[in-house]
């Protein structure tokens, strides 16, 4: 898989909402200066939150106050990655600290892992075509992508067709499994077609380019937990395999449709820094 250096600035912005998703949990207020732990700011102490849908799930970490939890921070836990794209992150009073700084919260929210929750993310495209022709937006006078976008159930917000990487899976398994899922409602095609989809998809998906590993700045983010990613950019050039896909949503998908990509769309989480990124690297329209 090739890999591009797109910087991508993470900053906290979507995870200093004033409401933790999914719950009534006030965020305590903080400034772009106070962001950092290396700002002095003894009187901080923000509210907790860890939601009670985690408990006892065979996918989530258990409460740290728990004696059988010895989690084994900044590396390789059995088959959990608790590494970080960042690099080491510290731990204070047993507890992993956000390594981009404070959001007004903490605890680990709904997030189901303390510390570095994984994710992967396709982000596949294929040119806007008229007779066979790139369409030129008159603005630019480049052409206008398209990408696979899907609409979250949860939050109603359209998104990339990612998801949170398995115990022991790899990042490549991830993002075929979560756009067969999101995308083709793998879920529930017949076996025959599963098997079909599959197999295209593990072959388109074989030439992908990375285009960002790291810290998302994510609603769900807390001081103690937080989403990482890994952004791959699969581009359909002819239109002629995915992109000419009878797109189905599925899984944790409400819809899905292709998305002319410009600079107003508002998009999940860090989603359109993503593929701002794409947009950069195959110089079209934005």
């Amino acid at each position: 898989m090739k890999r591009i250096n797109v910087p991508l600035r993470m900053f906290h912005e979507k995870c200093r909402n004033t409401v933790y998703p999914f719950s009534k949990v006030i965020r305590s207020s903080v400034t772009d200066e106070q962001v950092p732990w290396s700002f002095p700011w003894n009187s901080y102490d923000p509210p907790e939150y860890n939601s009670q849908v985690l408990l006892n799930k065979p996918w989530a970490d258990p409460p740290l106050d728990n004696p059988d939890f010895k989690p084994q921070w900044n590396k390789l836990d059995g088959l959990i990655n608790r590494r970080s794209h960042m690099g080491d992150y510290k731990i204070s009073d047993g507890r992993p600290l956000n390594p981009e700084g404070r959001t007004g919260i903490k605890g680990r929210g709904v997030l189901g892992k303390w510390g570095p929750n994984h994710a992967a993310d396709p982000i596949v495209t294929r040119w806007k075509l008229v007779d066979s022709k790139k369409l030129l937006d008159p603005s630019t006078n480049l052409p206008i992508l398209q990408f696979c976008s899907i609409q979250r159930r949860d939050c109603k917000q359209w998104a990339l067709p990612g998801g949170m990487v398995d115990p022991g899976e790899k990042v490549t398994e991830t993002l075929q499994r979560e756009f067969l899922e999101e995308a083709l409602n793998s879920l529930e095609a017949s076996e025959e077609q599963r098997e079909n989809d599959a197999k295209i998809i593990k072959l388109f998906f074989s030439g992908g380019v990375t285009i960002y590993e790291g810290y998302v700045d994510d609603p769900r983010n807390t001081d103690n937990a937080w989403m990482e990613t890994v952004a791959v950019n699969f581009h359909d050039e002819t239109g002629e395999v995915v992109g000419k896909f009878d797109l189905k949503a599925g899984d944790d998908a409400q819809h899905v449709q292709w998305v002319d990509i410009h600079k107003d769309l508002e998009l999940y989480a860090s989603h359109s820094n993503l593929i701002k990124s794409v947009v950069q690297k195959l110089q079209a329209h934005w």
